[in-house]
């Protein structure tokens, strides 16, 4: 799964795997714009099904600007991951530097009304070598 998913976090029995893909047709380094797609599998090894409340993202470009994004859920939804389940979503981010970094948290709340916070494991944005 390393090679698909090369960053990686498990916290209690939920892991969030992440990869990432610099767009090259959607940047625009010329205007200062750098844009990338990240793929985020999060897993439930729990006993209970899980649901997705809330995100909670730290994106720090190379000039060390650093932005905090919060919101409910995940493009537009709030998932509920069965045991053994697995949950797989794609967005992106846009950097006004050819590269930086990003991590976070999700709320996630357990069907016996437990609410948690599963970590987003800390993943590089970099452009290509001469982009």
């Amino acid at each position: 799964m390393k090679e698909f998913f090369p960053y990686s976090e498990t916290t209690g029995d939920v892991t969030v795997r992440v990869s990432v893909s610099y767009l090259a047709e959607q940047s625009e380094p010329e205007r200062g714009r750098w844009f990338w797609a990240y793929h985020i599998r999060i897993e439930n090894d729990g006993a209970a099904p899980i649901q997705l409340l809330t995100r909670h993202w730290i994106i720090t470009d190379a000039s060390g600007a650093r932005h905090s994004v919060e919101g409910e859920g995940v493009v537009g939804e709030q998932p509920v991951i069965a045991p053994g389940a697995s949950y797989d979503y794609v967005s992106g981010c846009p950097l006004a530097t050819s590269s930086g970094a990003m991590q976070g948290s999700y709320r996630l709340i357990a069907t016996d009304g437990r609410r948690f916070d599963a970590s987003i494991p800390k993943f590089a944005l970099a452009a290509p070598v001469g982009v």
